[in-house]
């Protein structure tokens, strides 16, 4: 493999950005170390179709890049808390569950696809940036989609950051909330769905699990990704607050990977079929490379 990371990246500056959530964070009751500990156990969350990030195989097993992250953590975690047998369980977690299933200790950390907003800090914490992308739109080929969003049926989950960044846009171009006829669906699938059935014009989300859902769908050529992003989404793993010791032995594992360059085979794993990381990507895993 080539070891291009930290020649090519570290000119790039990556910098992170904001949206919604409200409520203060529950401090941590106890460190997750000290629980991993005793139980030898580590609860992770996982989606089911957040494509591919974080979903299910056909035999239901969690797969994706988040996943694979968060494998290389309880790697370490074998390693540095000296438990040879500590063991993953994992979670089914969804966009209105996720943090609550954090703060109230049913997961341990959040292996998604989850924008690290200023917000969100308020309720919990976020590792070292994972990956960077931007809210774009999904539509079927034969369709003939405009600039104004206000005149469009857009799919989207509701309680994201891409639903708020669509507002945003909309607002912005003089639409009001009667325009802009937004179809609210649960998760990724529905959305994709919802294009499909024709009751939306296009689904809104961040453009790499557009591109995943693209290559997983039965006939990819129906659809066409439209050349415009929304916003900036830089993703993180997510953790409770208050608990800088697990934060560190998260972090610890994502820098290696990235001083490393072996984040680059699960990059492409992933997301191989869409050419080597990015300029940008490379500057993100450079400055987040963190020397010990």
């Amino acid at each position: 493999m080539k070891r291009l990371v930290l020649a090519v990246a570290l000119s790039g500056v990556v910098a992170t950005a904001g949206c919604a959530s409200t409520g203060p964070a529950a401090p941590a009751a106890s460190g997750t170390l000290d629980k991993i500990k005793a139980t030898k156990t580590i609860a992770l969350g996982y989606r089911d179709s957040s494509v591919p990030f974080s979903y299910t195989n056909a035999a239901k097993e969690p797969i994706g890049y988040s996943v694979d992250l968060c494998r290389r953590v309880v790697e370490d975690l074998r390693t540095e808390l000296k438990l040879p047998d500590l063991q993953p369980r994992w979670v089914p977690i969804g966009v209105e569950t996720r943090v609550r299933a954090l703060v109230d200790g049913t997961i341990d950390l959040e292996c998604g696809s989850t924008t690290n907003t200023l917000s969100r800090q308020e309720r919990v914490d976020f590792s070292l940036t994972t990956f960077i992308t931007g809210a774009s739109l999904l539509a079927l080929a034969e369709s003939s989609v405009g600039d104004q969003l206000g005149a469009l049926r857009i799919a989207v989950i509701p309680g994201t950051t891409t639903e708020q960044v669509v507002k945003n846009a909309i607002a912005t171009m003089g639409a009001g909330p009667a325009d802009a006829r937004l179809v609210p669906v649960s998760d990724h699938a529905a959305g994709l769905a919802a294009v499909v059935d024709k009751r939306a014009e296009v689904y809104a989300t961040d453009r790499a699990i557009l591109m995943g859902l693209v290559m997983s769908a039965n006939n990819p050529r129906q659809f066409a990704l439209l050349d415009r992003y929304l916003s900036y989404e830089p993703y993180a793993l997510m953790l409770r607050r208050g608990d800088p010791e697990f934060r560190l032995a998260v972090n610890r594992t994502l820098a290696r990977l990235y001083r490393s360059g072996q984040v680059v085979d699960i990059y492409r794993r992933w997301f191989g079929q869409w050419g080597d990381p990015s300029p940008l990507t490379l500057g993100m895993y450079a400055v987040e490379g963190l020397p010990e």
